[in-house]
């Protein structure tokens, strides 16, 4: 009797296990739960694009703003990463300025780039994002417009 009720909850519990939807979207490791907050885990940090920056014209704030989440080695968002990002150009073929708020400390793991600005017009241009302890990441290609 008690090997057929460990073999039932054994099914029961793999069933439920496989079933759940959300395993993947609220924790990377499958379902596990793995201690609190963020910092998790070991490994440096990731950098992540929430909001990509879109097309504007030169000269221009960018909108909506670039938003960037750090994650820890869990892939869960790292509130308690203290470094500031810095935001620069990874490809910029015309020697264009990036200007406005470049370096921002993550509030909850998320910084909000919300003033940057391209000075020339062009196809092709590509942020940059980095902070002390992080992989850095690229953005997806942009355009700027000519006024």
């Amino acid at each position: 009797m008690k090997m057929r009720l460990w073999r039932a909850t054994v099914l029961l519990t793999a069933l439920v296990t496989i079933a759940c939807p959300y395993d993947g979207r609220l924790t990377s490791n499958r379902g596990i739960a793995i201690g609190g907050g963020g910092g998790g885990g070991s490994g440096p940090d990731a950098l992540f694009f929430l909001v990509q920056p879109s097309d504007a014209t030169a000269g221009n704030i960018i909108t909506p703003a670039v938003q960037v989440v750090v994650l820890d080695s869990l892939r869960r968002p790292d509130s308690a990463y203290t470094n500031a990002l810095a935001m620069t150009f990874a490809v910029n073929n015309v020697g264009a300025r990036l200007s406005g708020t470049l370096s921002v400390v993550p509030v909850n793991g998320i910084a909000s780039f919300g003033d940057l600005v391209v000075d020339k017009s062009a196809a092709g241009f590509i942020l940059q994002v980095s902070g002390a302890g992080a992989l850095s990441k690229t953005s997806t290609p942009f355009t700027i417009f000519t006024r």
